[in-house]
């Protein structure tokens, strides 16, 4: 499938962050999915599209049945592409937090 969307606009969606929470422990139909959520089945529909133009979301067919299951390669591109921020901002909370002990009042 082309990649037409990005994938950080994918995820900034809660619904859709909340379909690879439901996506990830197993793999889901679409009917299965939207059960989950108040919107309508076409509304969940699109976001499970978007997220399969992402490669976020595979799908496979069990007989009649699509299920959607989470791409595991995809979800490890956006943590290794997050990981030098999350450790940067450690690294500045760990030195804040150094620097307020430093004025922690004497009791």
């Amino acid at each position: 499938m082309e990649l037409r969307r990005d994938v950080f606009q994918a995820i900034a969606d809660p619904t859709r962050r909340a379909i690879i929470v439901l996506v990830a422990l197993h793999a889901m139909t679409p009917s299965a999915i939207a059960e989950n959520f108040d919107s309508s089945r076409q509304t969940i529909s699109k976001h499970i599209q978007i997220l399969a133009e992402c490669e976020l979301l595979e799908q496979t067919q069990n007989g009649r049945e699509i299920y959607y299951h989470l791409n595991p390669k995809k979800m490890k591109e956006i943590a290794d592409f997050i990981e030098p921020f999350r450790k940067l901002w450690d690294e500045r909370f760990n030195k804040l937090e150094s620097v307020m002990k430093k004025f922690k009042p004497k009791k």
